[in-house]
């Protein structure tokens, strides 16, 4: 069934037009051939802060440049050169998208396309918000609301000019035509996606991008339902704020849709269009994707769990490289004490095991957070897997079979070689979990030429080595795949995973300069891919042996260590060495007693102190004034930012016993002599 509707007149269409050129958030500008002013709508006016009487059909494109220039917004220089200059831009107009900020501080986005009878478009955003993420959803629901004022506002005026009009039809029929077409090219132009919906959603119009979102072609939306547009998935996540728009309300939302295999996301906002009396007609949709707006809120997210773990790393490396020394030190010195005792040798030997594994958790945190340096060597990958998959047979269930390939030759890559065994061993076990009632693991490792597939482990192209660990267990579904590197995600039974385990292997393979990828599929098991740069093996060096037995004693050593119970095992460390001992509790102090006791030829000193000097600071002034004094440093965590001034110096990594201890005041010795 049809409506015989009279059509409104040519005066009452432009003014239709305009009245929707001026509802868009963007400003609009279209000049002609010519570089004269063809058409253009009030938020063009207000970004930009011209004066309405610029707004004058056939205004010249130079006159708006001459205003900016007489307002100071070029800087400075010859202000007919930097006019002429935009002019002669403009009439050979390309293709371009910019951002410009405005003095007001307000940042716009420009993007300008020609049109095919000469002339050209240019649109005009406010993208300042984009800036602000995190306010965003505010900011956006005030601006709506004062446009929903101004629009209706608008609107009601824009009525009683349509009424008033109607004599003038005839005169302006053709230029109203233009006007259309040139509309219509705007609309299809511009980055966004605009829609109407009536009363009964269904679609009475819809631009050529709103079509292209949901893969239809142009033209083909307008008359169709929205539930049959958009799809079941869509509609589901937009059924609530379509009601609340046909009720009057105006609504700002995001969904998400799958398309052409990814997962992209929108936002959207529903204006309802109301007559004269208040009845709401049906509502505009003005839509735009923010897909790379949430991949980057995702980033954010995640760098602040991954600053959170490096700080809480940290944090706790230095107390507990402490408590490790003291354990080991006295651990260590009761095994010296007690060689031949066998019942004592019992008991010490597996603690001083498990203080050690202590110790490379330690490093292994550190390295996750990006606070341990790597001890990078050229490993022979193939020998190093050789040797681990003995650690890894014991380590599985005899219902899981282990094999290995290494027929792909030599492989050497640039890794720390601890780290990498941790991995390795890290992947097993997770899948011996996915393999309770049994299954198989293999592990091979080759040489490959990454190019193209380069960015799947988000390395450079290149030469790598490739290690491979695959079982045939339970698999993953997509969720779980997506947060397996996420820090203290775990799929294990609360108390059996730290969720730290891949996230750390994730950070060691980063910081090697390699990358993971990580393939499973539900029933399916899975896959984990390695690569680490290729490397050149160097020539096998025989190593001398230290020139003569570890040397004991005589000098008098100053103790600088805040930790008493430190302080008394180093103490009898030196003591055991041969070496009578002072002591001092932070800088300060040893500084003193440094100035009064001459005899002082060895200072050994904590790194980090209380009392405002800490160990680097305390040997570039002990240096300074005794440039022959001795000077060893001992850390449990050496913060990258603690300074170079003393890098020369001996550093002696807690835990030790007491032999790194001799050989840390050796090197002292030799770097003095």
């Amino acid at each position: 069934m049809s409506l015989d509707l009279p059509l409104p007149d040519t005066n009452q269409r432009y003014e239709m037009l305009q009245a929707g050129l001026d509802l868009l958030d963007q400003g609009i500008t279209v000049f002609d051939a010519h570089l004269r002013l063809v058409a253009w709508n009030l938020p063009f006016l207000q970004l930009l802060e011209f004066p309405e009487e610029l707004a004058q059909v056939g205004m010249p494109f130079e006159r708006f440049i001459r205003y900016n220039a007489e307002r100071g917004e070029y800087g400075p220089g010859d202000r007919e050169i930097q006019i002429a200059e935009r002019v002669a831009a403009a009439a050979n107009f390309a293709v371009h998208v910019t951002e410009r900020q405005r003095p007001n501080g307000r940042v716009l986005l420009l993007r300008g396309e020609p049109l095919a009878h000469k002339g050209f478009v240019t649109l005009y955003s406010d993208i300042t918000e984009q800036r602000y993420i995190e306010n965003l959803s505010e900011h956006q629901n005030i601006q709506l609301e004062e446009r929903v004022r101004r629009r209706t506002a608008q609107l009601e005026n824009a009525n009683a000019n349509l009424t008033r009009a109607n004599s003038e039809n005839s005169r302006i029929a053709n230029a109203l035509q233009r006007s259309e077409e040139r509309l219509r090219l705007i609309n299809d132009t511009i980055p966004i996606l605009i829609g109407y919906v009536d009363q009964d959603e269904v679609y009475q119009y819809a631009n050529k991008g709103y079509s292209d979102w949901y893969g239809h072609p142009e033209g083909s939306v307008t008359g169709r339902a929205v539930r049959e547009v958009i799809g079941e998935q869509v509609y589901g996540q937009v059924r609530e704020p379509v009601r609340k728009a046909l009720t009057g309300q105006q609504v700002t939302y995001e969904y998400q849709m799958d398309r052409q295999g990814q997962t992209v996301f929108a936002r959207s906002t529903l204006v309802p269009e109301f007559t004269p009396d208040g009845n709401t007609l049906g509502f505009f949709v003005f839509s735009h994707e923010i897909t790379e707006q949430k991949r980057m809120q995702a980033a954010l997210v995640q760098a602040q769990k991954m600053e959170a773990i490096g700080q809480l790393t940290g944090g706790l490396a230095h107390d507990f490289n402490n408590l490790l020394t003291v354990v080991i030190g006295n651990l260590a010195a009761l095994q010296d004490h007690r060689p031949n005792d066998a019942e004592v040798n019992e008991f010490v030997e597996p603690a001083l095991q498990s203080a050690r594994r202590g110790v490379q958790l330690i490093k292994r945190l550190l390295t996750f957070s990006r606070q341990q340096p790597l001890e990078p060597e050229a490993i022979e990958i193939g020998r190093l897997i050789g040797s681990l998959s003995k650690l890894v047979r014991r380590s599985l269930p005899e219902s899981i079979a282990v094999s290995t390939d290494m027929s792909g030759g030599s492989v050497h890559a640039l890794v720390d070689p601890g780290q990498l065994e941790s991995a390795l061993l890290n992947f097993a076990l997770n899948s011996r979990d996915a393999m309770p009632e049994g299954g198989r693991l293999h592990i091979a490792a080759r040489g490959v030429e990454l190019s193209t597939d380069a960015a799947a482990f988000d390395v450079a192209p290149g030469q790598y080595a490739l290690i491979e660990v695959a079982d045939n267990g339970c698999g993953m579904d997509a969720a779980t795949l997506a947060r397996v590197f996420e820090p203290f995600f775990t799929t294990k039974r609360f108390g059996l995973g730290s969720g730290l385990g891949l996230s750390m292997a994730y950070g060691f393979v980063k910081q090697s300069g390699g990358g993971i990828s990580i393939q499973s599929q539900v029933g399916q098991g899975t896959t984990v891919l390695m690569v680490l740069p290729l490397t050149t093996p160097g020539p096998d060096i025989d190593l001398p042996a230290d020139e003569a037995p570890l040397t004991h004693g005589g000098e008098l050593v100053l103790l600088a260590e805040d930790d008493p119970n430190v302080r008394r095992v180093v103490r009898q460390q030196l003591i055991d060495l041969g070496y009578p001992v002072i002591e001092a509790e932070n800088g300060v102090q040893a500084l003193e007693m440094i100035e009064q006791i001459p005899d002082i030829a060895i200072v050994v000193s904590d790194v980090i102190m209380p009392g405002g000097i800490n160990g680097r600071q305390l040997a570039e002034q002990v240096l300074l004034g005794y440039p022959h004094m001795r000077i060893v440093l001992m850390s449990g965590y050496a913060d990258d930012d603690e300074g170079e001034a003393a890098s020369d110096l001996p550093v002696l990594a807690k835990p030790f016993v007491r032999q790194d201890l001799a050989r840390a005041l050796q090197r002292a010795t030799k770097g003095n002599t």
